[in-house]
């Protein structure tokens, strides 16, 4: 009887990791972010690498739209473009992350904060 008990738990708890497996089902995601260059596209590619629940991201610089695959058991649209404003980059309607933004070469920061020395004298 006791081993009965023990089965039955054992399969509930197996039925129930199931349902929660099928839960997680893949989704579409397209992001408009603040990409300069390819060092943008490195950076926000890899940032969103490391994020849980992330299958695949793939910048296109001419469009500056991230195109992510995700589990959506695993995480959130918001999760990713917050993963996205931690790198230094907009994401949609959420802003950069001002600390990280500022912290980015000059290439990858928007054209109006660049800093462009016309002069050969740095400002």
């Amino acid at each position: 009887m006791k081993t009965l008990k023990i089965f039955i738990t054992l399969f509930a708890i197996m039925a129930f990791a199931d349902v929660n497996a099928q839960k997680a089902t893949k989704e579409e995601l397209s992001i408009k972010v603040s990409s300069q260059c390819s060092m943008c596209k490195e950076t926000i590619e890899k940032a969103l690498a490391f994020e849980k629940g992330i299958v695949e991201a793939e910048l296109d610089l001419e469009t500056d739209i991230v195109k992510v695959v995700y589990k959506s058991g695993k995480t959130t649209p918001e999760k990713i473009r917050k993963a996205i404003s931690d790198v230094g980059y907009d994401a949609d309607d959420v802003p950069a992350n001002k600390e990280a933004y500022n912290n980015l070469p000059d290439c990858c920061k928007k054209p109006e904060d660049q800093q462009h020395d016309h002069s050969g004298h740095k400002h």
